[in-house]
């Protein structure tokens, strides 16, 4: 019998949840595509062990174990320097730890709203991303804000009128 016509189930699941694991990491949040590639990826092992038994599925389970950790890996080294660490959805604190120390330096400060504050997120003041919170109300994203005060770790901003 030919390897590849009998091995096809197995071939495939294993080919199609490596890819949708892939695909999962650079994805946000684990969703559809990283959960399906992980049962596909079972399957594969599953059909690995009835059709070769219990040393060729321990092989691809090992296989699949080092496969997973590379695209964490790749996701995580993506996530810090590379291509995802551009994206919005990677929340970066970008000022200095000495220029937020100095609250009282950012207040009656004029900014902008870089993310919707419910009443948490963040505000860009001077090109320089910092954490805040609205006075209570909700502000959209892109509104001037005004600092107000501070607490803590964040601003205290209101909504300019």
């Amino acid at each position: 019998m030919d390897p590849i016509a009998g091995n096809t189930v197995m071939i495939l699941s294993l080919i199609a949840g490596s890819a949708l694991v892939i695909l999962e990491a650079f994805i946000p949040g684990f969703g559809v595509a990283g959960v399906t590639g992980i049962i596909l990826e079972i399957l594969g092992v599953i059909f690995a062990w009835i059709h070769h038994g219990t040393w060729f599925a321990m092989g691809m389970t090992a296989l699949v174990l080092c496969l997973i950790g590379v695209t964490v890996y790749l996701s995580y080294r993506s996530a810090m320097k590379g291509r995802l660490s551009k994206s919005p959805l990677i929340l970066k604190d970008q000022a200095k730890a000495e220029e937020k120390k100095d609250s009282a330096r950012w207040l009656d400060r004029k900014g902008v709203a870089v993310t919707a504050m419910r009443p948490g997120g963040f505000v860009e003041i001077d090109g320089i991303r910092l954490n805040a919170a609205s006075e209570g109300d909700w502000i959209q994203k892109g509104a001037g804000v005004k600092v107000t005060g501070a607490e803590g770790d964040h601003l205290i901003v209101r909504a300019e009128k």
